[in-house]
């Protein structure tokens, strides 16, 4: 049994190409607010596209050939994305020639914000820059930017990307998730033991939760 006085602990494992994972953190956020739950949010590494190159992919082109999504399901898809966003304060802007893009830098970068307990910030930073203003998140030069625009020292952002220091850890902590049954996003662990995969909604979130808290007590 966890010791009721502890924070809740909870591990999300996410990239920031997923649509659905900011949607799920949104939900989640909104009822860990209003149940007033003491807890602590661990951010872990997950590639979508692994492979993609870093010129990215155009996403309608992606969605074709990873998923044979039509034309009519990718509008209908970006359209209740919107939607949810709007509910939850968040602006999905799925303009023509949005890109998806290579996160394997974003997650050394989001790595290097352990240290500084940055690292939730970046993440909410990164997932607008993408989804809200379009920018290139496989440009090392936009990465120092978004870094900078956050109050994070953008001359050392900027050789984290070059020399790619904790690129190996990223590999490591992206293998024990694997390890662990991860295969698709968002998935979070709450206390350690508790897997719930997917965007859940704020209902469902608030009664995981007051059943996390009654199992704590």
């Amino acid at each position: 049994m966890t010791d009721q006085n502890t924070p809740l602990r909870i591990d999300i494992v996410s990239d920031v190409m997923c649509p659905w994972c900011v949607i799920g953190y949104r939900q989640l956020a909104i009822a860990l607010e209003t149940t007033g739950v003491d807890h602590e949010i661990h951010w872990h590494p997950f590639e979508l596209n692994p492979n993609m190159p870093a010129t990215g992919q155009d996403m309608r082109e992606h969605l074709v050939e990873k998923y044979g999504t039509t034309p009519e399901q990718s509008d209908a898809n970006r359209a209740n994305m919107t939607a949810r966003g709007e509910e939850l304060g968040f602006a999905f802007r799925f303009e023509d020639g949005f890109r998806m893009h290579n996160t394997f830098k974003t997650h050394q970068l989001l790595h290097w914000t352990k240290t500084q307990d940055r690292m939730h910030d970046l993440k909410q930073a990164l997932f607008a820059a993408h989804f809200t203003d379009g920018r290139n998140l496989s440009d090392d030069a936009v990465l120092v930017d978004i870094a900078a625009e956050i109050g994070l020292d953008p001359a050392e952002a900027a050789a984290v990307l070059v020399d790619q220091r904790f690129a190996a850890k990223v590999r490591e902590e992206q293998a024990f998730w694997a390890q662990q049954g991860i295969s698709g996003v968002p998935a979070m662990v709450f206390d350690r033991q508790h897997l719930v995969t997917g965007a859940q909604g704020v209902d469902n979130y608030q009664n995981i939760l007051g059943q996390l808290q009654d199992m704590r007590t």
